[in-house]
């Protein structure tokens, strides 16, 4: 019996790099106090700071060590070194693209003295522990609600119904649109590998998450995958995908396809022309509204809701007691939960954090020439960040080569730095906000986030890579990144497989976050990309080798 159970351990030892499977477990989960300890308790077992950058085939990206050097080059020319509350941003900034290196080296060192199939099994084990625990996290929405689908649920003042996907957070414990990527990457990865039963279990666990920007990103790059680079067995499972998403948005979510709708809608501008005649048309509901402002059709819907309304009332609110409520059959009607009541809506009140963000407004109104007004926004909040970098490097053509410096303009931590409780708590008297970011993108973000929960969305959110890269490190930093990271991976692309879609994916995501200061989702990507180079380090012809 004792020598079965050791056998047994050894077997499970040797299936899975636990030490692999820990270090993603803990180094994913949002929390900075357990990525630290985990950085550093993996060096202690892994003791390795060979890094070996060269021009020539370095063995890790060059991207962040030059990221770095740009940085510091604006700190000492901007003159920021004379304010303490700043150097306390830019020590933090540094420290987080330090972290960045430390776990691609660690990533690196994985790949290189792992067996391939060991780590596969790895990966496994990593998206099988995240579907159990996304799976509790919809498991306990249910109960909760006490509904089978909490999607079409709008009860508890519409905590889910819509933003069900927002609790589905897995085993980062980050945002749901860290577990919706983490999923598509796996999506992708093992539908090269064949692995059915695991592709069905991320591309569920996605869907479930209801990130509309993952599902569409991956969408169109398994259409992409369909008509260019796939077998019959591949075509078939990527149809199988389209019809979970199809299922997803018409059975269990469908308000997530209006959703979609009516933000491209509003991008677009498309809205109808209202003119005074038909403007209260917009306002009342049908069986308040006079039947000359109502064509033939809608005066019969007008007479059929009144009817309905008529027979629920004396069914379910004349009565007062529970032996009135005996149906013609004898059966106990209980009465069906009316959705038009104050339970089943928005709760329209401020919160304590919008409050928050106007009292901050107030404060700040001459600096903020967006949300100190009140007129509704007109741009999603992507677009009009986008048009505030260009606009500010245009007027600045110095600060447009190496940037504004770090935590100057677009980053997560500008966010933090503020004090307003974004991305996590910060000391309020090291509090930094520079004047640029202020009027600027965390205008954008309290010009939406101020508002209405209807507004609170990632389209509205100014967080990109790739705008914290132009704004805060110039056209040299966006340079430096697309030859020294995704040069670094794409110069492989003749022998990637599973790599090369995850790559053009990821440039995608890339548009949706911070993801370097996230820490989690760009780990995960090199993990697979070096991955794949090694599984196909034969093909390489002289000239590629890594």
């Amino acid at each position: 019996m004792v020598v079965n159970n050791i056998l047994t351990i050894k077997k499970l030892k040797n299936l899975v790099d636990w030490k692999l499977l820990c270090f993603l477990v803990f180094f994913l989960n949002v929390k900075l106090a357990i990525k630290i300890p985990t950085i550093a308790i993996i060096y202690l077992l892994q003791f390795d700071f060979k890094f070996g950058f060269t021009f020539k085939n370095p063995r890790l990206s060059l991207f962040y060590p030059f990221i770095i050097l740009i940085a510091i080059f604006n700190w000492l020319i901007g003159g920021y070194y004379s304010n303490l509350n700043y150097n306390l941003v830019f020590i933090n900034g540094i420290f987080f693209w330090i972290l960045c290196l430390l776990a691609m080296q660690q990533v690196k060192l994985f790949i290189e003295k792992n067996d391939v199939e060991i780590i596969h099994q790895t990966i496994i084990a990593f998206f099988i522990l995240n579907a159990i625990l996304s799976f509790f996290n919809l498991a306990s929405i249910v109960i909760e609600t006490g509904t089978i689908n909490p999607y079409t649920y709008q009860g508890q003042y519409q905590k889910y119904f819509i933003n069900t996907g927002d609790y589905i957070k897995g085993l980062t414990f980050d945002t749901s649109s860290t577990n919706a990527i983490l999923n598509a990457f796996g999506v992708v990865y093992f539908l090269t590998k064949k692995n059915t039963i695991m592709l069905l279990l991320c591309m569920i666990t996605m869907l479930a998450t209801g990130s509309n920007c993952v599902n569409i990103i991956l969408l169109f790059l398994l259409l992409i995958l369909f008509i260019f680079k796939s077998n019959r067995n591949q075509k078939s499972l990527i149809l199988i995908c389209l019809m979970f998403v199809l299922l997803f948005m018409t059975k269990i979510s469908p308000q997530n396809y209006e959703y979609i709708y009516e933000t491209i809608k509003n991008t677009l501008h498309i809205k109808p022309e209202i003119n005074k005649q038909n403007k209260e048309r917009l306002y009342k509901p049908i069986t308040l509204m006079p039947d000359s402002l109502l064509t033939t059709e809608e005066i019969k819907l007008k007479i059929a809701y009144k009817y309905i309304d008529s027979i629920y009332y004396l069914k379910h609110k004349a009565n007062k007691s529970l032996s009135d409520e005996i149906a013609y059959k004898g059966r106990i009607v209980i009465p069906e939960p009316d959705i038009n009541t104050q339970p089943y809506q928005h709760i329209i009140d401020t919160n304590n954090y919008q409050k928050h963000l106007l009292a901050f407004i107030s404060t700040h109104k001459n600096n903020l020439p967006l949300s100190s007004k009140s007129d509704a926004p007109q741009l999603l909040g992507k677009i009009t960040s986008w048009l505030q970098t260009l606009h500010f490097l245009a007027q600045h053509p110095l600060k447009a080569i190496t940037g504004n410096g770090i935590g100057n303009f677009s980053s997560k931590l500008a966010f933090r730095a503020s004090g307003l409780g974004f991305a996590g708590g910060y000391p309020e008297k090291y509090t930094y906000i520079n004047p640029d970011f202020l009027s600027n993108h965390l205008d954008v973000y309290l010009n939406y986030f101020s508002k209405k929960t209807d507004l609170h969305s990632l389209t509205n959110s100014p967080n990109s890579v790739y705008d914290q890269l132009i704004s805060e490190y110039g056209i040299l930093g966006l340079i430096i990144f697309v030859i020294w990271y995704v040069g670094y991976f794409l110069k492989h692309y003749k022998i990637l497989t599973y790599g090369l879609p995850i790559l053009f994916m990821t440039m995608a995501f890339l548009l949706m976050e911070y993801w370097f200061e996230q820490l989690s989702i760009l780990l995960f990507f090199e993990l697979l990309l070096l991955l794949d180079i090694k599984e196909n380090s034969s093909k390489i012809v002289l000239g590629y080798a890594h």
